[in-house]
């Protein structure tokens, strides 16, 4: 459904120090635009054939010039594979600047299978990490 997400933030240098760590525990780098070096723009995940491809996290100073500001309601999960994942994720973003909304675990109001943590970034942009599949620990390699 989606192509890609764009998030406010008003320090793009701090907010790549947080997205590098939290997303890159769960194995998302960084994507460039080939050819383009927008200026006040970072992403991570796909961004291929000039954008044709494209499956992305965008950050970015508000066009407007006003202050970046977060939704109220507004939240946007990751996959993650397993729950070490969720939790590198939660600790990474913490480690960043980022804040907790939610320590990483099971929510069997959500689902039997609904392991998640949540942060907020130092924008205050609400994130969770997010695994399914599992009702007790995975076993290691399985």
């Amino acid at each position: 459904m989606f192509t890609y997400i764009t998030l406010g933030t008003d320090d793009l240098v701090r907010a790549a120090r947080f997205y590098d760590a939290a997303l890159g525990a769960l194995g998302h780098t960084r994507c460039e635009p080939p050819g383009t070096e927008e200026p006040g723009w970072i992403g991570w995940g796909r961004y291929e054939d000039d954008g044709r491809v494209q499956l992305a996290l965008w950050l970015c100073t508000p066009f407007d010039g006003r202050p970046a500001g977060v939704g109220n309601g507004t939240m946007v999960a990751f996959a993650a594979r397993d729950w070490q994942q969720v939790r590198d994720f939660h600790a990474a973003a913490l480690a960043r600047g980022g804040r907790s909304e939610g320590e990483p675990g099971l929510r069997p109001h959500y689902n039997p299978d609904f392991f998640a943590a949540y942060v907020r970034d130092p924008d205050g942009n609400k994130l969770a990490a997010v695994c399914r599949g599992f009702t007790s620990e995975p076993l290691a390699g399985g």
